[in-house]
């Protein structure tokens, strides 16, 4: 059951990393440079590093 719930919270934080990340990267490039493009090398990067690392933290502190 641990493991589904890992993958339960893995899979909303990587959604929502990756919508917010593209969003943002998007807002960048359109305000500094002019350009209308999302960086999404950067965005699948962050949300990968974010759904691996939150759920981790939050098993480690949760007693069990």
């Amino acid at each position: 059951m641990k493991i589904k719930e890992f993958l339960l919270e893995f899979m909303l934080i990587f959604g929502i990393v990756f919508l917010v990340s593209a969003i943002v990267t998007f807002l960048y490039t359109l305000v500094v440079h002019g350009n209308p493009t999302a960086d999404w090398q950067t965005a699948f990067q962050m949300a990968i590093i974010f759904a691996i690392v939150i759920p981790w933290m939050n098993r480690r502190k949760k007693p069990e």
